[in-house]
């Protein structure tokens, strides 16, 4: 294996967390390995000394693609050019609805193996072993490779680190694209992320489920997240019921959160949302419900009325920082 290949996404001129993520942790697993980590941009215009910086977090050469940004194909279209041309046998990408499918259409296009919703990955014997949960999060397997292989993280799952190395090495890469890959045109990015903060990079998270009661009752949550400086998150539950936008969604079918402070109020904890919120750094859970299964894994847990105990909190937080 000469090296691993990292799949960069960009938005607004910035480049995205996992992204970055992706990159600290192929850096460290190719340095294990023997090799090196690269990155490639496609689309964007970014200047040379922006897409250098991308060194600090372990990319030791940027491959810069002219192309349609934030489409699968064209991306599928480089990726594969550049893993061919270099004999990089190892393409990563940190996660995210854009990362499963062009990591799907380059492993079709290269013949490769793929693991997706990966937590880590490690050296064996010279080959890489990926870590990632299975049967509901309830075990851990390891995933290794005959040939080639293609990796998409677990959202969140990557700390970037931009302590890692130097400037990149930028090259500039000339793809001819194929005719089916530009038939599709990119006319407006339709994730939402939520009223104006991304829940995924939150580092304090009050999340609402079904204790709530009703769809106004959120006004709680969003009234202690605006005391803590935190986001607002909802379980499947409530989402389906419309008292809160999918882009709040956590759990299974929603997106995969790991902040330093979890609130949650009035959630159940059911294995699907779990699943979405167990990496939190400290979890507090609020539940009438005193054997509700949130409290197995919480840090914290109060038994009471959520709508007297999270005013309460409300107020006092904003007193102490009147203080």
């Amino acid at each position: 294996m000469a090296g691993i290949l990292v799949y960069v996404l960009a938005k607004d001129g910035e480049f995205n967390k996992n992204s970055l993520g992706a990159i600290s942790e192929a850096a460290k697993l190719a340095g294990q390995l023997g090799g090196e980590a690269s990155a490639i941009v496609v689309g964007g215009d970014f200047a040379d000394d922006k897409l250098a910086t991308l060194g600090a977090y372990g990319a030791a050469k940027v491959y810069k693609v002219s192309g349609p940004e934030g489409l699968a194909q064209p991306a599928v279209d480089a990726m594969a050019k550049v893993m061919t041309d270099n004999g990089l046998d190892v393409a990563l990408f940190g996660g995210g609805l854009l990362g499963l499918e062009i990591g799907a259409g380059l492993a079709a296009r290269i013949d490769a193996g793929v693991t997706m919703e990966a937590t880590g990955a490690k050296a064996d014997g010279g080959k890489i072993v990926v870590e990632r949960p299975v049967l509901q999060d309830s075990q851990i397997v390891d995933v290794g490779f005959s040939g080639k292989a293609v990796v998409i993280g677990r959202l969140n799952s990557f700390e970037p680190n931009d302590g890692v190395g130097a400037a990149g090495a930028v090259e500039t890469v000339d793809v001819e694209f194929n005719d089916f890959s530009l038939k599709a045109e990119l006319v407006t990015r339709g994730e939402q992320r939520g009223e104006d903060v991304n829940i995924e990079d939150a580092d304090i998270l009050i999340a609402g489920g079904r204790g709530l009661g009703e769809k106004d009752k959120f006004g709680l949550c969003e009234d202690l997240a605006g005391a803590l400086g935190g986001a607002v998150a909802a379980t499947r539950a409530v989402v389906d019921a419309g008292w809160y936008p999918y882009a709040a969604q956590i759990g299974q079918t929603g997106k995969t959160v790991a902040p330093k402070l979890y609130l949650a109020a009035g959630i159940s904890g059911a294995i699907q949302h779990k699943v979405g919120m167990q990496a939190s750094e400290n979890i507090v859970a609020i539940n009438k419900d005193p054997n509700a299964p949130i409290f197995e894994f919480s840090d914290l847990g109060i038994v009471g009325d959520l709508h007297k105990i999270v005013p309460k909190l409300t107020e006092a937080i904003k007193a102490k920082k009147g203080a």
